[in-house]
C-alpha cells in the first residue's frame, strides 16, 4: 500500500526503545499476574477486590460514592459493579442509596470486608517486597517513583492524526 502523498512517516520505535518498552509489558504483565495468584492463593480474592477493599479502608467512614471509587481504583463503573457484587457476595461490601441522592450507589466496607483486609493485608504487603522493592536499590525505588510520576503526571490520552484511509 502506498502512503498518501504528505503523510507523516510513523514514528517508529528505536531499537532501545523497542527493548525497553517489550520489558516494561512484561513487567505490566507478569508483576500484576503474580499479585493476583498470591491474593487468590492466599486470601480469596482477586487483585482489583484487594484494592477496591483497601480504597474503602482508607475511607474515613469506609464508605465511597461508587462513581469515586470508580475513579479511585481506575475502573468503568460497569467494572466495578461487577467486583462489588462479588465483594458482596462475601459479605465485605455492601451497596447504599445516598440519603440526599437516591441516584447515587454508595459502596460500604464492612466489618467482616475490614477484617479481610487486615488479613491479607501482611501476605500482600510481602509479595509486594519480594516482587519490586528486594530487586532494587534505594537509588532505584526513587527512580522508579519519578518514572511512574513522569508518565501519569499528564492525562494518557492518544492522538493519532486520523487516516485518509477508513480501512488502515
Amino acid at each position: 500500500m502506498t502512503e498518501p502523498s504528505g503523510a507523516a512517516e510513523p514514528r517508529w520505535l528505536t531499537d532501545e526503545q523497542q527493548q525497553t518498552w517489550r520489558r516494561f509489558v512484561e513487567v505490566l504483565i507478569k508483576v500484576p499476574a503474580a499479585l493476583e495468584a498470591q491474593l487468590q492463593r492466599d486470601a480469596g480474592l482477586t487483585h482489583m477486590g484487594y484494592i477496591v477493599l483497601v480504597r474503602l479502608s482508607e475511607q474515613p467512614d469506609r464508605r465511597l460514592a461508587m462513581s469515586k471509587l470508580a475513579k479511585s481504583v481506575t475502573a468503568s463503573l460497569s467494572r466495578l459493579s461487577h467486583v462489588v457484587a462479588r465483594l458482596e457476595g462475601h459479605g465485605w461490601v455492601r451497596r447504599e442509596r445516598d440519603p440526599d441522592d437516591g441516584r447515587v450507589q454508595i459502596a460500604v466496607l464492612t466489618g467482616d470486608g475490614f477484617d479481610k483486609i487486615r488479613d491479607s493485608a501482611p501476605g500482600h504487603v510481602e509479595a509486594v517486597q519480594q516482587l519490586v522493592f528486594d530487586r532494587l536499590s534505594p537509588a532505584q525505588v526513587r527512580q522508579l517513583a519519578k518514572l511512574a510520576d513522569a508518565l501519569l503526571d499528564q492525562p494518557l490520552d492518544i492522538r493519532i492524526p486520523a487516516t485518509s484511509d477508513p480501512c488502515a
